[in-house]
């Protein structure tokens, strides 16, 4: 990561500003700005005595290139190489950026796009408002962070939180079916999409559900997590037994094949059953069943991870890549 000149003059006239302060005004949370300090050098220059650092005029405006590349869909890493890059004389033209942040409405969305709290509650405020706009917007804002964190810290969160409600309903209103048509939105109109078929074979995945037909949505969000890695990944869609697998994994041979169930207990047959057709295959189970792993074939290649990061860190491990710039997964 290149340095940045921290001694570089500050532009004047505008004041210096908090980490919660940016991050309010920014519509990320406080802990997105650390990350982006310490992830990719884009934090605050600027000390004031008896005080913490603090984000001045030029510090706003690198952010706010930085924002506004992730709000079009541009990779972080990406995005803060481009931020870090511009000359501070290119960064007069966003000098005003500044003011503009200070006095920004938490949730006026800019060309469309949303600027308020990056939150659980935002997100199931608006999916039980029948919002799906809004709701796109705020998910498309979350996304910026990352496939991983969107999930973990903010999508699978909002679901859990809705399916505890008990509503009345009008016809036609679903807030999960809302939540869950607005998340594949997001992720379908994500650029960096994964290379086609016959590009890599050789890392290539497959997500399938299990026989239960759960965790269509989180197979979704960890296929947009390894393409972020760098990794060729394709969900599998439609009726899904063991001899569609078999016929698919024979023709694509991928890397790995993840079937994955979100359900307590878990229908977890035809992992045998493709284990039994073809033993090269790594096959990675995603299941909170404990029961319903014991039933799972004991052999090397047949691995279960208990949570979303556990199997995102398996999967990347086998199939060797990772963008860089992105840290190691810890959870």
């Amino acid at each position: 990561m290149p340095p940045r000149d921290d001694a570089a003059p500050a532009m004047p006239g505008a004041p210096a500003l908090t980490v919660a302060a940016v991050a309010a005004r920014l519509g990320v949370a406080p802990a997105t700005l650390r990350t982006w300090d310490r992830r990719y050098g884009l934090g605050p220059s600027e000390r004031l005595a008896g005080s913490h650092r603090r984000y001045g005029a030029e510090d706003v405006a690198r952010l706010v290139v930085m924002r506004r590349l992730t709000l079009d869909g541009v990779a972080p890493s990406e995005a803060a190489r481009v931020a870090r890059a511009t000359p501070a004389s290119e960064l007069d033209g966003v000098e005003g950026s500044l003011a503009a942040v200070v006095h920004l409405d938490p949730r006026t969305d800019i060309d469309g796009r949303h600027t308020g709290p990056v939150t659980v509650t935002a997100v199931v405020d608006a999916a039980l408002g029948m919002d799906p706009g809004r709701c796109r917007r705020i998910l498309a804002a979350g996304l910026s962070d990352g496939a991983e964190q969107w999930w973990t810290e903010l999508v699978s969160p909002a679901r859990a939180a809705i399916a505890a409600r008990t509503v009345l309903a009008r016809p036609g209103d679903d807030a999960a079916a809302l939540l869950e048509a607005a998340a594949l939105a997001v992720l379908r109109k994500r650029p960096g999409a994964a290379p086609e078929l016959a590009e890599r074979p050789q890392d290539m995945v497959l997500l399938a559900p299990a026989g239960d037909g759960t965790g269509r949505l989180a197979l979704h969000a960890l296929a947009a997590a390894l393409v972020e890695r760098g990794a060729g990944a394709r969900v599998v869609t439609g009726p899904v037994d063991a001899r569609h697998l078999v016929e698919l994994c024979t023709m694509v041979r991928p890397a790995a094949l993840v079937v994955l169930s979100d359900r307590a207990r878990a229908d977890l047959a035809l992992v045998t059953d493709v284990h039994a057709a073809l033993e090269d295959l790594e096959i990675f189970v995603g299941t909170v069943d404990d029961a319903a792993a014991r039933s799972l074939p004991l052999h090397r290649m047949v691995q279960r991870a208990r949570s979303f990061a556990g199997l995102l860190h398996e999967v990347t491990a086998v199939t060797g890549v990772i963008t860089p710039g992105l840290a190691p997964l810890d959870r």
